[in-house]
């Protein structure tokens, strides 16, 4: 996500003349204000095939399982001893 946000940032500055980026040319420089997109499908297209994305995702899901039963206990009154008002 941050390589797209660089990207669409490097286009607008681009577009509206600003700093240095916006003296770079279409047809010399093309390739530097499309690297970072370049970048974010090299970085997506490895998260998908290394599982990095499944693994974040099954991490998400097991936290929430967790709050969700603790908040349970918490409710049942079957703190651990703790964390148990007195």
């Amino acid at each position: 996500m941050w390589f797209v946000a660089i990207g669409v940032l490097m286009l607008i500055l681009n577009l509206a003349g600003i700093g240095p980026v916006g003296a770079w040319t279409w047809k010399e420089d093309w390739w530097i204000m499309l690297s970072p997109f370049l970048l974010a499908v090299l970085w997506w297209a490895w998260a998908d095939w290394s599982g990095f994305t499944q693994r974040k995702a099954m991490k998400k899901v097991d936290d929430k399982r967790e709050a969700r039963r603790q908040k349970a206990l918490d409710a049942l009154g079957l703190q651990s001893p703790k964390k148990r008002k007195r």
